[in-house]
């Protein structure tokens, strides 16, 4: 009897220890992505450098929302991440540094830290990104871009479908925007759900990605991941032709900024009312038709159809990867419990 009440004892004793580990254990984890770990860590540490600096502290439901928009984007890069693992085409440690030195190159060393400290990053921290990002870059080059084709069927059939579209009746410039805003917006979506909180964390965002776009990043897919414009976000900043009269009813110092840039370049930074503003120059056009014999119509053209189509199949493409992978969301699970219990 004795033996059998130590034995039921000892036996009681190891359940409890077991699951209490498991629940020590999964206590940390904000998610699991095909039984890889995000901890709670990992999530805190990716909020502080998007929400943290805000002048003003959210509410306690506002402050879940953004931890729930991070974890989505943390999940979608893990999701991206075993991908390119799977495929082979993680960047390699040659990749990541050529492309730190890359970042580091036009700042002292001072600045280069001041630059990491505003984002709340370590250089190990920036690092790690850098292989995340170029690894998914390779992922999408490969499965996405690498497939795209556009005839010079679509292009022509393009053009006669908007032919009235390059026709100018007055000057015309062919411009993109990346917005960056100081007030906190829910409803702003770009591919990374990137934020700026308050001016001062609008103005570092900005300082940092025309630095990036000075260092040879395309505009365009910057301007999808860090714009804060919901119109022209999604559509790499573009804000199409813009004609010259209505140029001269912009901001003056909108208007200064891009008149005194020539195509291919950049504005300096812009501050408005609505927050800070860069612009790319395309092409700036006089009036009148462009025949689809214009190799910069035919361009124009190229590019407008592989935007749309790498949108469509980026778009796809994660819905597909997301139907595909186990994932577990402990935040939104904890979240949904606590509300039922009220």
């Amino acid at each position: 009897m004795i033996r059998t009440l130590v034995a039921t004892t000892f036996l009681a004793g190891i359940v409890l220890f077991v699951f209490g580990c498991k629940r020590a254990a999964t206590d940390n984890l904000a998610a699991t992505v095909n039984g890889r770990s995000i901890t709670y860590g990992d999530l805190d540490k990716q909020y502080q450098a998007q929400f943290v600096s805000s002048a003003e502290r959210p509410s306690d439901d506002q402050m879940m929302i953004q931890k729930l928009e991070v974890l989505r984007t943390l999940v979608d890069n893990e999701i991206m991440l075993q991908r390119a693992e799977k495929l082979g085409l993680m960047a390699t440690d040659g990749d990541v540094e050529s492309r730190f030195a890359e970042l580091k190159a036009p700042y002292t060393q001072e600045e280069f830290q001041k630059q990491l400290a505003a984002r709340k990053m370590s250089t190990e921290d920036m690092k790690a990104q850098l292989k995340r990002d170029l690894s998914i870059t390779k992922l999408f080059n490969k499965e996405i871009t690498s497939h795209i084709s556009i005839s010079d069927k679509d292009v022509s059939d393009f053009y006669n479908s908007n032919k009235s579209s390059f026709n100018f009746p007055e000057p015309q410039v062919h411009l993109a925007q990346i917005l960056v805003t100081p007030a906190p917006d829910p409803n702003v979506r770009n591919l990374k759900n990137d934020k700026a909180q308050s001016d001062e964390q609008a103005r570092k965002k900005i300082e940092m990605l025309v630095a990036r776009v000075r260092q040879g990043e395309d505009f365009a897919m910057l301007a999808q991941n860090f714009s804060e414009d919901p119109s022209s976000a999604t559509n790499g900043g573009d804000l199409g032709f813009v004609p010259e009269s209505a140029l001269d009813k912009a901001n003056p110092e909108i208007r200064k900024a891009i008149q005194t840039v020539s195509s291919g370049q950049v504005t300096p930074v812009v501050k408005t009312s609505e927050g800070y503003r860069v612009f790319k120059i395309y092409s700036k056009e006089p009036a009148g038709q462009r025949e689809l014999t214009d190799p910069r119509v035919q361009q124009n053209i190229r590019e407008t159809l592989v935007n749309r189509k790498d949108q469509l199949l980026r778009a796809a493409y994660y819905e597909v990867a997301r139907d595909e992978a186990k994932v577990t969301n402990f935040l939104a699970d904890s979240i949904a419990q606590t509300q039922g219990k009220k």
